[in-house]
């Protein structure tokens, strides 16, 4: 199931000359900051050897990557068009202006291989066309030395790393494919949660997360970027490393020389500079390929040991997305499966992103069996969060089925316990669950709140509790 976008080194002889990390602080701007911006000199210094090194390339093309451009749970957003402006009037710095011209060739081309390879990405579905400070403070820094050159401009998505990565090869083949002499700028932050004083506050996982990164980056040990665990990132509060990542897979394969210029923290927020130079063709960093090596293997060791719960969720699931075909109960299940009957939700990751869960709060089949058949499939093709699931992820999918024991009516969230208990909120017509034990709901109140969003049920509304215990399968 490995595949590669790129597998003749020839194509690894790149036309996309070096890549850079840099933050996006509106306040590094004289007219924003005010003065302020004194506080991160170290960061306004790195950043200014960062835009004289791209005005010494001369590129034709800058390509950005922002956090803060269009964004979308389950598609990259290239910036359509012949080009955009904008300004800083948000930051009460309206004299300072950006007009920029699309490299339209470029963004064709990266929405050709995008189809292509099955990556969601492409110019539809542009909501605000004025630049963003994600791609503006960047391009302050560089058109005080640099005025040539289009750009590009795309926005980050929900999708798992693996396809930020993808699309980071994309981006690099369409740059080869046209000969673009091209620079990429990996706009973003690091964490926001490094003081109390801070715009988020403080959480350990914050300067955690700034060590981790800057010591990844700084080595341009781009296969690392895959174990930073969505819900660690999450907690830290993090704004650029799918950023990141898109920029590390536009130099997969390749040697590639990086500098540590600077890291502040000053504001409690994380500022990390880093360039990066490649430097020719290198089997041992073909880091996508060893990546998905790795995840089939792991899968294929899940699949081994999972039990008939799960195994029957899967062939479910294969039956119906490969053959349209509704499974019946087969033979030779445990006998609590064909005579019990409970609520079942069945959930799918892919790459470690939800992919689908579906399930009942109570019976609604004649037996968990048929509950699983049911759900698994609704799961894989009806949740509205998702598209369907398709033949070719098949094999990526990681399941796991929870069997709800009797929902028991409880007068206060003193009564759950997040790793033990789901909980039911309700308020006349409207119910919302959430399971026990997700990652990154760590407490009560986390809980209860997501369970009343779900059910759309406000605050100031009185709402009844109720728990559960889970049996969970994998």
């Amino acid at each position: 199931m490995s595949m590669s976008i790129t597998s003749n080194e020839t194509k690894y002889k790149s036309t996309l000359i070096a890549g850079f990390m840099v933050p996006h602080p509106p306040m590094i701007v004289p007219d924003i900051g005010r003065g302020s911006e004194a506080q991160i000199s170290e960061t306004i210094k790195a950043y200014e050897k960062v835009a004289s090194e791209i005005a010494a390339i001369e590129p034709e093309t800058i390509i950005i990557t922002s956090p803060h451009s269009v964004m979308y749970l389950d598609y990259f957003h290239i910036s359509p068009g012949k080009g955009a402006a904008g300004s800083f009037a948000s930051f009460r710095a309206s004299g300072v202006k950006f007009s920029e011209r699309y490299d339209e060739e470029l963004v064709y081309e990266i929405t050709k291989l995008a189809d292509a390879e099955k990556i969601p990405a492409g110019t539809l579905g542009e909501r605000d066309a004025r630049l963003d400070h994600g791609t503006m403070v960047p391009l302050w820094f560089i058109r005080n030395r640099y005025k040539g050159g289009k750009i590009v401009r795309i926005g980050l998505s929900g999708l798992p790393l693996i396809d930020h990565y993808r699309l980071g090869m994309i981006i690099r083949d369409a740059v080869n494919n046209i000969g673009r002499r091209a620079v990429i700028v990996a706009s973003g932050d690091l964490s926001h949660k490094l003081q109390e004083y801070g715009p988020y506050g403080y959480a350990p996982e914050g300067p955690e997360y700034d060590k981790r990164i800057m010591d990844v980056m700084s080595r341009a040990a781009f296969s690392e970027l895959f174990d930073f665990d969505s819900t660690f990132c999450e907690k830290a509060a993090e704004c650029g490393h799918r950023s990141f990542v898109i920029m590390a897979g536009a130099f997969d394969g390749m040697s590639v020389r990086a500098e540590k210029l600077s890291y502040q923290d000053i504001t409690g927020v994380g500022y990390g500079i880093c360039t990066f130079y490649p430097d020719g063709y290198d089997e041992s960093r073909r880091f996508l390929d060893r990546r998905l090596a790795e995840v089939e293997e792991e899968l294929r060791l899940k699949r081994d040991k999972s039990d008939a719960y799960v195994r029957l969720a899967r062939n479910a699931i294969e039956a119906y997305v490969l053959r349209r075909e509704r499974i019946s109960v087969p033979d030779g299940l445990p006998e609590e499966m064909l005579t019990r009957k409970a609520g079942v939700f069945v959930s799918i990751h892919k790459h470690d992103s939800l992919r689908g869960c579906i399930g009942t709060i109570s019976p609604t089949r004649s037996c968990v069996a048929e509950e699983i058949i049911t759900n698994a499939i609704s799961a894989a093709t009806k949740d509205p969060r998702f598209p369907a699931i398709l033949p070719d992820e098949l094999g990526w999918l990681e399941i796991s089925v929870d069997v709800l024991g009797e929902p028991e009516d409880i007068e206060s969230k003193d009564e759950l316990d997040v790793k033990k208990y789901g909980v039911i909120v309700s308020s006349g017509l409207k119910k919302g669950l959430l399971l026990p034990d997700i990652d990154g709901v760590d407490t009560v109140d986390q809980q209860v709140d997501i369970a009343m969003k779900k059910a759309g049920i406000h605050s100031s509304e009185k709402y009844k509790l109720q728990r559960f215990e889970v049996v969970r399968h994998y």
